[in-house]
């Protein structure tokens, strides 16, 4: 399942994510740090979806209250919710 999803909050503007199986096949940000936003995307890859969700919902950037991992956990959260993936 492909979603696509606009984050809020961060740098970044939109995050791209392949989900099968409840594994994460793959992530592409775009915008934001491109460094950090590579590393959440390749350390995100292969992981199961809530191994992923447990990890990284709710980290912070600085005084900002999400953060571009945190934006793909909501992501993921959303789909889940949305009856698009399944865990």
């Amino acid at each position: 399942m492909e979603i696509h999803y606009t984050p809020k909050g961060v740098c970044s503007r939109n995050i791209d994510i392949v989900v099968e199986d409840g594994v994460i096949q793959s992530v592409t940000f775009t915008g934001g740090c491109n460094g950090n936003t590579q590393g959440v995307a390749a350390l995100a890859r292969g992981m199961k979806v809530q191994d992923y969700l447990d990890r990284c919902k709710g980290i912070h950037c600085g005084a900002r209250p999400t953060s571009c991992p945190d934006q793909l956990a909501q992501a993921l959260s959303q789909a889940i919710e949305e009856g698009k993936i399944s865990i």
